[in-house]
């Protein structure tokens, strides 16, 4: 297998963007077509996203989260680090609708050292489905392209 290809920007992410948003997939794929299973949050997560205008937050987390024990931090390059199996923060976003790039920047977040980054995400809507893909880290430090497939919740 290989990484998800995501279809070319429609110019259209500013008006689309705006909703709740229900997470279906989360995979993880080397540049070789190796799939990897994060550790912080699991092979198969729930997660939420919402965007208005300008704000969006988000959340995910593990699904079993009963053994403590077995949680692991750290922090990928452009992304956020999760507590205990979960992930939230919140923040104001930016739309570049030629390369369908997004900006996010956390204001608030579970973990204080998100507060105030920026990370960058391709995003694309296809019907009532939003994909976010990016490219990010292993806890070994191997680059992975990470690809999240949402389906609309609501408006």
């Amino acid at each position: 297998m290989v990484p998800v290809s995501i279809p070319k920007p429609t110019g259209n992410l500013t008006t689309e963007i705006i909703g709740v948003w229900l997470l279906k997939t989360r995979e993880d794929w080397t540049t070789d077509g190796q799939k990897r299973i994060d550790p912080t949050r699991g092979e198969n997560p729930i997660g939420i996203l919402a965007y208005a205008a300008r704000h969006f937050t988000a959340q995910f987390m593990k699904r079993d989260r009963s053994d403590q024990s077995q949680m692991v931090s750290y922090a990928g390059t452009n992304n956020t680090v999760a507590l205990g199996g979960y992930d939230a923060y919140f923040g104001t976003y930016e739309i570049d609708e030629l390369s369908g790039k997004v900006k996010h920047t956390l204001t608030g977040s579970i973990n204080v050292n998100n507060i105030g980054i920026s990370v960058w995400r391709d995003l694309r809507i296809s019907g009532n489905q939003l994909i976010i893909q990016l490219e990010t880290t292993t806890i070994e430090g191997e680059p992975i392209i990470r690809t999240l497939t949402w389906q609309r919740d609501s408006k």
